[in-house]
């Protein structure tokens, strides 16, 4: 890489050297998101899920551990696979999770 009279700037190099930090940074925090949501999905009983009235354990492994996988094999966090599957752990984080969550800390 030469600076100044060659192929890029100094500018240029350190905004591409900040630019791929913060990647790097969003691929690690959806990374752990994806895999939290999968390791408690594993955690959580079957029967619970469709007593909350939502999809079968089974279909929320599958999509959490897809999610986790194609994370580990894309690290492309801002890609349309890493969205889709960061969005696919935050709906089982924010809406699936508390609700079995509040189903047994009631049974207490």
């Amino acid at each position: 890489m030469a600076f100044g009279h060659g192929w890029i700037s100094y500018r240029e190099s350190v905004f591409f050297q900040v630019q791929s930090l913060v990647l790097l940074v969003l691929w690690v925090l959806f990374l752990l998101i994806k895999v939290f949501a999968f390791i408690d999905c594993i955690r959580r009983p079957a029967q619970a899920f469709p007593a909350v009235s939502r999809q079968s354990k089974v279909l929320w492994l599958i999509l959490t551990g897809i999610s986790a996988l194609a994370g580990l094999v894309f690290q492309d966090p801002l890609g349309i696979v890493g969205i889709a599957g960061l969005v696919a752990s935050l709906v089982y984080l924010f809406d699936v999770r508390p609700r079995i969550i509040e189903l047994f800390a009631n049974r207490w």
